[in-house]
């Protein structure tokens, strides 16, 4: 299997091109890019940086990998961008190398699918089959869990954490925490409920949801302190590893605001 490169491509004489590899017309491959088996550059694509693109993705029209981080500490250091398998990856999409004061490098996993013109910032950690519809925005430092949709020209602030199977409705702003299996919209976004929604696509059993519902109802409560009831859903829901993915992810970080159900006046 050979490597296809349109006459009109440019390929730095550093970058690595697995096989089955096509970069399509006008496309421009820096000297520090590494491209797996089989994917594909559309038209006008231009990958740069230390950016590693895994096996199987397609990447559409004017999309812009591994530019430097939209942050006024950059000097230019050779922090990365590594891409996952299998990412779907359109039109205008911009996704940035790290930062020496972050992680050093942006990761994105597997199977996802990044919609046009969204944006996953500098020093970002993204889980496994990820959705960011059309604008979506990741800021810099963002941790996004696996199976997380992040609906359309919603932005999610620098340092959010979004929990895995979590929902963000469309025009979103987040500013805080959203829990595993949350649901949130608005500006600013607030917990609307579960994504009972995801978590029936996800063919989670009927039980894993009554008891997560439970629990959600039980942890958002008016009675007692939040640690209370954070205590009291671990007594009785402790048997159930999504409760607890929610309990341990509230608990990971006490500094972090989390985003709650809006309270009636």
């Amino acid at each position: 299997m050979s490597v296809d490169v349109h006459p009109t491509a440019i390929v730095a004489p550093g970058a690595e091109l697995a096989d089955g590899v096509s970069i399509g017309p006008f496309s421009i491959v820096g000297e520090n890019v590494r491209i797996g088996a089989r994917s594909r550059l559309l038209a006008h694509v231009v990958v740069e940086g230390h950016t590693r693109i895994g096996e199987d993705c397609v990447v559409r029209n004017f999309t812009n990998l591994g530019g430097p981080p939209h942050h006024n500490g950059y000097r230019g250091e050779p922090t990365e961008l590594i891409i996952g398998d299998r990412n779907r990856i359109w039109e205008h999409v911009t996704m940035h190398i790290g930062t020496v004061d972050g992680a050093g490098r942006t990761v994105v996993g597997d199977d996802g699918m990044y919609m046009a013109s969204s944006h996953v910032g500098h020093d970002c950690l993204v889980g496994d089959n990820v959705i960011l519809a059309h604008s979506g925005t990741l800021g810099g430092h963002v941790r996004v869990g696996d199976f997380v949709m992040v609906s359309g020209l919603a932005a999610v602030h620098q340092h959010c954490r979004i929990g895995r199977y979590s929902f963000i409705g469309g025009l979103a702003a987040v500013t805080k925490d959203v829990i595993p299996y949350g649901m949130v919209w608005g500006n600013h976004a607030h917990l609307e409920g579960l994504n009972l929604v995801g978590l029936k696509r996800r063919n989670f059993s009927r039980e894993t949801v009554s008891e997560l519902r439970t629990a959600y109802r039980s942890l958002f409560a008016d009675e007692g302190t939040f640690q209370e009831r954070i205590d009291d859903a671990e007594r009785a829901f402790g048997h159930s590893a999504p409760v607890m993915e929610i309990i341990d992810f509230i608990r990971e970080d006490a500094t972090r605001p989390l985003c709650l159900p809006e309270r009636e006046e």
